[in-house]
């Protein structure tokens, strides 16, 4: 279950908005969490990253008819679809940049797991591969080659150490609850169980919230 079926249960009938005004909302919403996340979550998979590129084409091309025409009407409108135009480019550009720091930061954290690689889209992990193969040339030509063969990878786990840096999932982060529902704290001394009510904003350790955000029982802030 998704935040749209959870809106829908609380309020079947305001949630029968445009699908354009959806889409919005969920790309802020994806926005927000990608942004208050220390790992990369996975890439939205219902197609609404396509109707946002769609849409904004389609606003590119009506601000172009529109230009020009000295309509005072026409040009309120335009700037009122300039300005849309605007949000949206703004909430696109800073979501990819999120993911791409992230995944340029733990590159082969996200590349040498089957799991964590299908959260990247297509060109994301087209990009991470590449990055990595340039990468790992510039050390090799720097420096690696000069190393016997054997110490030359860069995702070593000889004596039980990991070269690969991952992210901090004990990072905090805000959640809002979307239901009743029991929270799992697990602290340095003491680990506890609290019991949070909806609308309740509470912070958490990431690898605590992230069960309930995944369930559906909250949402980042």
């Amino acid at each position: 279950m998704d935040i749209d079926d959870i809106l829908r249960e609380v309020d079947p009938v305001s949630h029968q908005i445009p699908q354009e005004t959806r889409d919005l909302q969920d790309l802020t919403r994806a926005w927000v969490a990608e942004r208050s996340t220390p790992e990369l979550l996975p890439w939205p998979s219902n197609g609404l990253f396509e109707r946002i590129n769609d849409k904004i084409k389609r606003q590119i091309e009506k601000v172009e008819e529109m230009t020009g025409d000295m309509d005072p009407k026409t040009n309120f409108a335009l700037i009122v679809i300039q300005t849309e135009l605007e949000r949206f480019k703004y909430l696109v550009r800073s979501f990819l940049r999120t993911r791409i720091a992230k995944i340029d930061k733990h590159l082969l954290h996200y590349i040498s797991n089957d799991n964590l690689r299908t959260r990247m889209s297509q060109i994301e992990e087209a990009y991470a591969r590449r990055h990595q193969l340039l990468l790992h040339n510039h050390y090799l030509n720097s420096f690696l080659g000069t190393f016997p063969p054997a110490m030359q990878n860069l995702n070593d786990t000889a004596g039980n150490i990991s070269m690969i840096d991952s992210p901090d999932l004990d990072s905090a982060v805000f959640i809002r609850l979307l239901r009743d529902a029991e929270i799992e704290c697990h602290g340095v001394d003491v680990d506890g169980v609290l019991t949070g009510k909806e609308g309740d904003i509470v912070i958490l350790r990431w690898s605590d919230a992230k069960g309930l955000v995944e369930k559906g029982d909250a949402e980042l802030v």
